[in-house]
């Protein structure tokens, strides 16, 4: 699921003393625009953070968490298409997606405790009984539903519970402050993920490159050891110097990181594997890198080759 700050923004509000409701995509069939998980929320003073359909049916939704904030009680709402309300409060692109909304007041411990673990980096489930509307986190390992969808990282219905999985946001680790990296961490913050730009090299790790993002000025198997990669992490390096690469690239392979792209020729990649394999490297651990890195799309120049970075990381994510 995306790591969009749609519980944040809710608690936000509630501690600014507004009273607000969020709106959850729990269920869709056919062409829905947004998939279960998505989210909404939304202020007494009709102030909306998020998207339950690309639009369609926001304003119903809002109209019904408005009065959901008023009743201090839960609803579960469908919208579809139908021929004479397709554009009033319907689907007009055919689907049919069912919106659990909750009003915060209510919910406000729980909420509490959702955010303070999306900030430490922790997978957790978000449970809502839909027959009592009684809610609760269940932490890995606790419920064998709960892991399924965390491993999957897809929000649903299961037996009358909704469950809404929330994975640690997706990281992508650059290893070069190059030309490419820089179309790269503004593609992949927009997809979102939260880059991390890795090069010892002042002149090229320079703020005024990369403005707003983080800049760890480190040898990269220093930083990268220090980062602890995870399942939530891709890692891409880009510098074209073994010196810098080749450190990098021993603690990728060896960390649970889901995506290892290596920019460089396929003459680079056959010196590089050499280098590996004196080192020690099995052949199924030089097996994870993707080299030359991107998809082949006849990329030209950083912009291109950052798209084609961006979607064989998708690609691997998604299982493609």
């Amino acid at each position: 699921m995306s790591h969009d700050l749609i519980p944040e923004a809710a608690l936000d509000w509630a501690r600014a003393g507004k009273a607000a409701a969020i709106a959850t995509v729990v269920e869709t069939w056919g062409s829905a625009p947004r998939r279960a998980g998505s989210q909404m929320a939304v202020s007494e003073l009709g102030e909306m953070v998020g998207s339950v359909s690309g639009g369609c049916v926001e304003g119903a939704v809002v109209l019904e968490a408005m009065e959901a904030i008023t009743a201090g009680v839960p609803r579960l709402l469908s919208y579809g298409v139908a021929d004479d309300t397709a554009f009033a409060a319907g689907l007009a692109c055919g689907g049919t997606i069912r919106v659990l909304v909750e009003p915060v007041a209510p919910m406000l411990s729980v909420l509490t405790e959702l955010v303070a673990v999306r900030a430490s980096r922790l997978a957790v489930g978000y449970v809502v009984d839909l027959a009592d509307w009684s809610r609760r986190l269940v932490e890995p390992g606790q419920d064998g539903a709960v892991d399924a969808r965390l491993r999957a990282d897809k929000a649903g219905i299961d037996e009358g519970r909704f469950i809404a999985p929330h994975n640690p946001p997706l990281r992508l680790i650059v290893v070069g402050a190059v030309h490419v990296a820089q179309p790269l961490v503004v593609m992949a913050r927009l997809a979102g993920y939260d880059p991390i730009v890795v090069d010892p090299r002042e002149s090229f790790a320079a703020a005024a490159r990369f403005p707003g993002e983080t800049i760890l000025d480190m040898w990269p198997d220093e930083a990268l050891t220090g980062l602890a990669l995870d399942s939530r992490t891709a890692v891409v390096t880009l510098t074209h110097d073994p010196k810098l690469d080749d450190p990098a690239i021993a603690v990728a392979l060896r960390s649970g990181c889901f995506y290892l792209g290596c920019l460089g020729s396929r003459k680079t990649h056959a010196a590089r594997v050499e280098r590996l394999r004196a080192a020690g490297f099995s052949e199924s651990e030089i097996g994870r890198i993707h080299a030359p890195v991107g998809l082949a799309i006849g990329a030209q120049g950083p912009g291109e080759i950052a798209v084609s970075i961006l979607a064989q990381v998708t690609a691997v994510l998604r299982g493609e």
